[in-house]
């Protein structure tokens, strides 16, 4: 009786795995991207045609790298609050504030581009949680870099601060949704 107990457990989580049983629901990518649009301009006051452009983008690039699209989302907004030309002090450009020096050869094209953005700091951020064993880290990781995470305190508790801001942005966007 056991045995299928778990079996039973094990087919019911692959499934809800598949139907993609989230806060955007199932459907196709334009059903979902109209939900989340609304979110991102209901959540963070963004302007209908940027969140009607870049909500599709953040799915596609979710899924393609395996991550939530409401985490993805929250970072867009800790990092540039949507605004595709922003250049930080320390040179990280576009909406997922890439820097240039060190992921243009990994990610090549116009950063500023928002696909071409979403998609790079999509695979930067799964890329960093592959390495941390978790998000909430890897979200650290992609404030501070792995190196900077363990070289101090002092960044390691920038690098914690950032994933809380971002969490914080993502359950925001959750209400609204």
């Amino acid at each position: 009786m056991k045995p299928s107990f778990f079996r039973l457990i094990f087919l019911i989580s692959f499934i809800v795995i598949l139907t993609g049983c989230s806060a955007l629901g199932g459907g196709s990518i334009a059903k979902r991207s109209i939900k989340l649009s609304n979110g991102i301009q209901n959540a963070y006051a963004v302007e209908s045609n940027t969140a009607n452009r870049v909500a599709p983008i953040i799915i596609q690039a979710a899924e393609k790298y395996d991550l939530n699209p409401l985490m993805l989302a929250a970072m867009i907004q800790q990092e540039s609050s949507y605004r595709n030309y922003v250049i930080s002090p320390a040179g990280a450009i576009g909406l997922t504030q890439i820097m240039p020096n060190y992921w243009q050869q990994i990610c090549p094209g116009d950063l500023f581009e928002e696909a071409t953005n979403i998609n790079c700091g999509s695979f930067i951020l799964a890329k960093y949680n592959q390495s941390a064993g978790s998000w909430k880290k890897a979200l650290a990781y992609y404030n501070v870099g792995p190196t900077g995470y363990k070289s101090s305190w002092k960044m390691k508790r920038q690098g914690k601060k950032y994933a809380r801001q971002v969490k914080q942005h993502e359950e925001k966007l959750k209400k609204v949704l």
